[in-house]
C-alpha cells in the first residue's frame, strides 16, 4: 500500500473517530459529497445517506450491525453517468465486490469515486436489528463492535448475525481505495487507515493524519476470523445440499414462494432492466391454468416459482458475492441465502471466478475460452 495513517479515537469512541475523519474528507474542495450509512432520525435503523453537509455526519454510523441493502446499487445510480463531483462511498466488502461487478456490466463507473472500505464485522437481519427497539442505536452499535472484536462473533442479548455474515470469509475491503482496519487494530486508541490505490494515497496525503501503519495482529486476526466462518460455511452447505439434493426437495425448499420478486430487487447484482418474469411471458392465460389443474388434479398458485429462483440462479451464479439481501428482503423467510452461496461455490470454482475479486477479470459468461472446459466440449 503507499500511503497509511492513523485515525485518532478519543475515549474508545469508534464511531466519533469515524465520524471526524468523514469530515475532514468532505471538507475537501474536489469532495461533492459522501455516501455513508448513517442513522435516521425518525426510527431506530441505519440506512446509505448521501451527506454534504459536514455537521449530518454527526449521524454517520458505518459499524452498525444493520444492512438493509447493499448500497453497491446506490452508487451505481450515483455513478453510470457523470455526476460533477467526486463522491466518496463507505462500502462494506460484499458492497465493493458487487460494485465491481456492476462496473464490468457496465451499470457504474469509478471515475468520480473513491471508495472507503472497512473491515466488515457482519449485520443483522432486518428483522433482527429491528428487536433492538427503542435502544440507542450508537450505544448498541458500540456493544456489537466489542462482542465481534471480542470473538463473539457480534452476539449481543440473543440476537445473532444473519446467516450470509455467519459465513462470510471475505470480511477485508478488496477494491477499496481506502482501507480501514478493524481487525487486530488496538480500536480504543486509533485506526490504521491505508492507500490500496494512487487515488486513495492522494487523498489521504491531504488529511491531517498522523502516520502509521496496518498493524502486525492484523494478519493472524484475519485468518482465525475466516477460518472460524470458513467451517461454518461447510456445514451450512452440507446441510443445504441435503434439503435441495432433489427437484422434490428444492418444492418444498422454496414452496412458501410468493412470486414477490423482492430477492431479484433486492441483489446488488441483478442488473437487467426488464426481468423476463415481469414481462407477459409468464403472464398465463385462465384456460392454461385450468388445463395444469385438470391434468394434475391441482396445481400451487403462484406458478413458476421454481422455475423462476432456476433461472436466478443460473443467472446470477457466478456473480453472487454472498451478501444474503436476497433471504433479508424474502417476506416469508425462505433461506435463500443459503441455497445460493451453496449453489453458486462449485461454479464460480469451475470457472475459477471469484466475483468482485478484480476489475480485469471478465465474467465467465462474457468471453469464451478454448482452453475451457475441453471434456466437456470436446475440443482438443
Amino acid at each position: 500500500m503507499a500511503k497509511a495513517a492513523m485515525i485518532p479515537i478519543e475515549n474508545g469512541n469508534l464511531l466519533a473517530g469515524l465520524r471526524q475523519f468523514l469530515r475532514q474528507v468532505l471538507a475537501r474542495p474536489e469532495i461533492a459529497a459522501v455516501l455513508v450509512p448513517c442513522q435516521l432520525p425518525m426510527k431506530a435503523m441505519v440506512m446509505p445517506t448521501l451527506v454534504s453537509d459536514p455537521e449530518r455526519l454527526s449521524a454517520a454510523n458505518p459499524l452498525a450491525p444493520a444492512f438493509p441493502l447493499n448500497a453497491a446499487r446506490m452508487v451505481s445510480r450515483l455513478t453510470r453517468k457523470e455526476a460533477g463531483g467526486t463522491i466518496v462511498a463507505v462500502l462494506r466488502a460484499c458492497e465493493i465486490r458487487a460494485f465491481i461487478e456492476l462496473v464490468k456490466l457496465r451499470q457504474a463507473r469509478w471515475e468520480e469515486l473513491i471508495i472507503v472500505g472497512i473491515d466488515c464485522l457482519g449485520a443483522y437481519t432486518n428483522k433482527d436489528f429491528f428487536r433492538i427497539g427503542d435502544e440507542d442505536v450508537e450505544a448498541f452499535t458500540g456493544r456489537f463492535v466489542q462482542s465481534a472484536l471480542d470473538g463473539r462473533d457480534g452476539e449481543v442479548d440473543g440476537v445473532v448475525l444473519a446467516p450470509a455474515c455467519q459465513v462470510c470469509t471475505d470480511p477485508i475491503p478488496n477494491g477499496a481505495d481506502l482501507v480501514i482496519g478493524l481487525l487486530g487494530a488496538d480500536t480504543g486508541r486509533a485506526l490504521p487507515v491505508a492507500a490500496a490505490t494512487e487515488k486513495g494515497a492522494s487523498l489521504l496525503e491531504q488529511l491531517d493524519l498522523p502516520g502509521g501503519k496496518m498493524p502486525e495482529a492484523r494478519e493472524a486476526a484475519m485468518t482465525d476470523w475466516v477460518n472460524r466462518r470458513r467451517s461454518k460455511r461447510e456445514a451450512m452447505g452440507e446441510a443445504t445440499r441435503s434439503l435441495t439434493d432433489s427437484l422434490e426437495k428444492l418444492t418444498a425448499y422454496l414452496a412458501t414462494c410468493i412470486n414477490c420478486y423482492n430477492c431479484r430487487v433486492a441483489c446488488p447484482v441483478c442488473y437487467c432492466r426488464e426481468c423476463v418474469f415481469v414481462t407477459d411471458v409468464f403472464d398465463h392465460e385462465p384456460c392454461q391454468y385450468l388445463g395444469w389443474a385438470g391434468r394434475k388434479g391441482a396445481v400451487k398458485m403462484p406458478t413458476d416459482t421454481v422455475f423462476y429462483h432456476l433461472t436466478r440462479l443460473a443467472h446470477m451464479g457466478t456473480a453472487c458475492v454472498g451478501c444474503g439481501q436476497c433471504a433479508n428482503a424474502c417476506p416469508n423467510d425462505i433461506p435463500l441465502a443459503e441455497l445460493f452461496i451453496t449453489a453458486s461455490a462449485p461454479l464460480q470454482e469451475a470457472f475459477d471466478y471469484h466475483p468482485g475479486r478484480s476489475l480485469d477479470e471478465k465474467p465467465p459468461l462474457a468471453e469464451f475460452r478454448e482452453e475451457e472446459f475441453e471434456e466437456v466440449v470436446g475440443i482438443k
